[in-house]
């Protein structure tokens, strides 16, 4: 394996600006990750991939088309974008909350209807990006160009993050668990990808059958709640999440001056399930909400609220300032899972408290020219 660059500092780490705090400078360009390699495509995501977005072209055919069908493209985004934002990145990336087995199992499982990746690769990558944020290890920084950090990154080999070796480092609690190897090692996954996607056409059918009562009617809406509730969800719900590694890296505003270029942007908030806002997410990683102002609306921590009040979660972790204002008060803190780099397990520590949003330091702002989305 090549070198993964400079030993990591503890993540989510606030820093304030200027040269004499010490402050990381963030570079406007990246090389590509030492560990890419170029004369190596992964075929088995480029070809899935560039299939579904063809398949999903024919939604332009007008007698495929249906409000059924577009309500069930659109509200399957964030439905099923829970998957990852609730159970891939929350849960197991950075344990900011605890549910029974069966629960964090289903929503793995539930994941999958999303086609995204295993968990233990998934946690890898987000855990490497974490701790080489916008530095030339990152697997996904648009720093290198916008395209490599919304999808390029995932057509090449990076044996930094494709490897046992590496989930080994990055993920050894996930791999630690009996289910998620079956994950790894069998096609479970694409099998529920695949068994849900035929759910579309299957209730199509009978539903354009009983509507209609004809064989045209309920082809007609067949095809249609496949091809838009199954292949333009699958494609929206792709984009939505890789803007979060893109746009919410260079376009919006930043609440906190942290050791990279996050930002938040509501509009990757709004297709993204609360995940655009992202620099709120950098400066407390380990925090089960990213909801830091009134307006920075955060739908999947409503889930997580509501899954703590029905008994179904618990330990979920707090923002730093209620963990700070709970140690003034003399009330036990909660500890905060963060996953290091350079080290193969999940790792308690305190982090401290970031400054507050109005209080925040806006000086890469005005350096960066004011980039605002």
């Amino acid at each position: 394996m090549s070198d993964l660059g400079p030993s990591p500092t503890v993540v989510g780490q606030p820093v304030s600006s200027g040269t004499a705090t010490g402050a990381r400078e963030v570079s406007t360009r990246l090389p590509l990750p030492a560990t890419v390699r170029l004369d190596s495509v992964v075929w088995l995501y480029v070809i899935p991939i560039a299939a579904i977005h063809l398949a999903a072209l024919t939604a332009f055919i007008p007698w495929l088309f249906s409000w059924t069908g577009l309500a069930l493209a659109v509200l399957g985004v964030p439905f099923y974008g829970l998957g990852i934002t609730l159970g891939y990145h929350r849960l197991l990336a950075h344990r900011s909350l605890t549910v029974p087995k069966w629960l964090e199992h289903g929503f793995a499982l539930f994941a999958q209807c999303s086609l995204q990746d295993t968990p233990a690769k998934w946690v890898t990558v987000h855990r490497m990006h974490h701790v080489f944020s916008d530095e030339q290890p990152d697997p996904h920084s648009p720093l290198v160009n916008f395209l490599w950090g919304h999808f390029n990154w995932l057509f090449y080999q990076n044996t930094a993050t494709r490897t046992i070796g590496s989930m080994q480092k990055y993920a050894h609690d996930i791999l630690q668990d009996p289910f998620y190897m079956r994950l790894e090692k069998s096609c479970l996954g694409p099998a529920v990808y695949l068994a849900h996607l035929l759910l579309y056409p299957i209730i199509g059918a009978v539903t354009g059958w009983m509507t209609t009562g004809t064989g045209m009617g309920a082809l007609q809406f067949s095809l249609s709640l496949f091809v838009w509730g199954g292949l333009v969800r699958t494609v929206l719900g792709w984009h939505a999440t890789w803007s979060v590694n893109s746009l919410t890296h260079l376009f919006g505003y930043r609440n906190y001056e942290t050791n990279e270029g996050s930002r938040n942007n509501w509009f990757v908030a709004l297709v993204a399930v609360g995940e655009g806002w992202h620099n709120n997410h950098h400066s407390d990683p380990a925090a089960a909400s990213v909801w830091h102002r009134w307006w920075e609306f955060d739908p999947t921590y409503c889930v997580i609220f509501l899954l703590e009040r029905l008994g179904l979660a618990t330990k979920v972790i707090e923002s730093k300032t209620a963990r700070r204002a709970r140690r003034r008060r003399g009330v036990r803190k909660v500890e905060q899972p963060v996953a290091l780099g350079q080290s193969s397990e999940v790792v308690f520590v305190d982090l401290p408290t970031p400054p507050e949003p109005h209080r925040a330091v806006r000086r890469r702002n005005r350096d960066d020219g004011g980039r605002s989305g």
